[in-house]
């Protein structure tokens, strides 16, 4: 007997771009193809699913939210929080939940706090600076080239070939271009690292596994050099290779980087860190996302194939992992179908 399993999201069709607006301001959400994917996986694992929506779907239900556990995507509306909406009104409805707390996900949408704790936990990534006042952008203490970004968004939002910027000029340009289209958004800049890009892939709580390392593919190229992942990719496509053919330490040296980045957020259950590695072989983390996407186009579909697993048989073991979190499994299972009755 399986679990009655809530499903929270947002999906790109909530969200109707308004004239004026930046064509990617909606990238963060799904597309209703992967709601009904992991709708079907779940339902393949022996579980009822019950569609909720994102947090106003929560606020109509209060009180009567008949779910053992919610696996949440939701991405939630506005501002550095709106990914913590979701999991702070199910913790007040003391609803089991997939996936990180409302302090990590806040945390880590913020990519400067994200930065602040990885520094302090010595975890190697790129030097930054807070664009507080764009007109002293000149005096900046960075190596060139550096990229431009959006603090509180993900899903590369914001981000162009413009965002590579050369010298204080394009640099100050692409800061008030930001400002302006997103409506005073706030800004970081970082020191870009030319090279290849990388992601690893995490499940687990007290036993994490690191799941084997994959390179980003952009316009068919591996070495990217100075290509790096934009929005515009998230529509043309791009590809990865899983593992990735990279010598063995190296491999080890990012899952081992994955595995403390992960813990130094308090992520849950299941996450994605991503790396770019330099000319040199060295890696530096970039970010970590505890809400990565669960497209069959994204990571997890690839690392499900290297344990000789589906996509969906992926998902199930992100859920079986939250549901022994919340000791509603009696034991763990190996990452088939979950089978276990409730135990409350």
């Amino acid at each position: 007997m399986g679990f009655r399993v809530g499903l929270t999201y947002n999906v790109k069709s909530e969200f109707v771009l308004k004239p004026g607006d930046p064509p990617d301001l909606n990238a963060e959400f799904d597309h209703e193809e992967t709601v009904q994917h992991i709708e079907r996986a779940l339902t393949e694992g022996g579980h009822q699913v019950v569609r909720i929506g994102g947090a106003r779907g929560l606020l109509e239900r209060w009180g009567r939210l008949d779910a053992d556990i919610v696996f949440n995507i939701a991405e939630g509306y506005e501002g550095r929080n709106r990914e913590s909406q979701v999991p702070i009104l199910l913790e007040m409805m003391r609803v089991p939940f997939v996936g990180a707390d409302g302090l990590t996900l806040g945390l880590t949408l913020d990519k400067v706090m994200t930065k602040k704790v990885l520094i302090a936990e010595g975890i190697c990534t790129p030097r930054y600076v807070e664009v507080s006042d764009p007109d002293k952008l000149w005096a900046v203490d960075l190596a060139y080239p550096l990229i431009v970004k959006l603090r509180y968004e993900g899903s590369s939002k914001g981000l162009s070939e413009k965002s590579l910027v050369n010298t204080p000029e394009e640099l100050k340009r692409q800061v008030r271009w930001l400002v302006e289209t997103y409506k005073g958004a706030s800004v970081f800049v970082e020191e870009f690292v030319e090279g290849k890009e990388f992601t690893v892939a995490v499940i687990g709580n007290d036993a994490l596994e690191a799941y084997p390392v994959c390179q980003i593919i952009l316009d068919g190229v591996t070495d990217l050099g100075r290509k790096f992942f934009t929005w515009a990719y998230l529509r043309s496509g791009a590809d990865y290779l899983c593992p990735a053919p990279i010598p063995e330490p190296l491999a080890k040296e990012m899952c081992s980087l994955a595995l403390r980045t992960y813990q130094a957020v308090d992520c849950r259950d299941f996450g994605r860190v991503d790396f770019r590695v330099d000319r040199h072989g060295k890696p530096y983390v970039l970010e970590i996302n505890p809400l990565p996407s669960l497209s069959t186009e994204d990571v997890f579909n690839y690392i499900a194939k290297t344990r000789g697993m589906t996509h969906h048989q992926i998902i199930n073991r992100i859920l079986d992992t939250a549901l022994a979190r919340h000791g509603l499994l009696r034991a763990p299972t190996d990452g088939s179908p979950a089978s276990a009755t409730r135990s409350r």
